[in-house]
């Protein structure tokens, strides 16, 4: 699957109950950040209830300006959550359901770009 295909698809709980739009994925490397080729790990997904447009960086810490494009999307993307890798039970054509009990995290990223 192509993760440009999987933006926009609708996200369920496990009960089928509609949480959001997949807004963007969150990704680790694994070994030296500094290494050529360190290797990149999809981490989980950035689930928007509102939007599923790019938070185009803003989701990190401290980002304020131009204040009102910061306003804006920090508005259209209120109540977005990032879910583990994990917690995804099922990703399908048309949907990506949840497993139970999955955990909700924020997706505000610190200064060093860390989850």
């Amino acid at each position: 699957m192509i993760l440009g295909d999987l933006l926009g698809t609708p996200v369920h709980d496990s009960d089928g109950i509609r949480l959001g739009r997949v807004a963007d994925a969150r990704f680790t490397l694994d070994g030296d950040p500094q290494q050529l080729m360190a290797g990149a790990r999809l981490l989980g997904l950035v689930v928007s209830p509102h939007s599923w447009s790019s938070f185009l960086g803003y989701e990190r810490t401290g980002l304020t300006q131009p204040w009102p494009l910061a306003s804006l999307l920090r508005w259209r993307h209120r109540g977005s959550f990032v879910v583990m890798w994990d917690d995804i039970a099922v990703i399908g054509e048309e949907s990506v359901r949840l497993r139970d009990g999955f955990t909700a995290y924020s997706p505000a990223l610190d200064e060093a770009g860390q989850q």
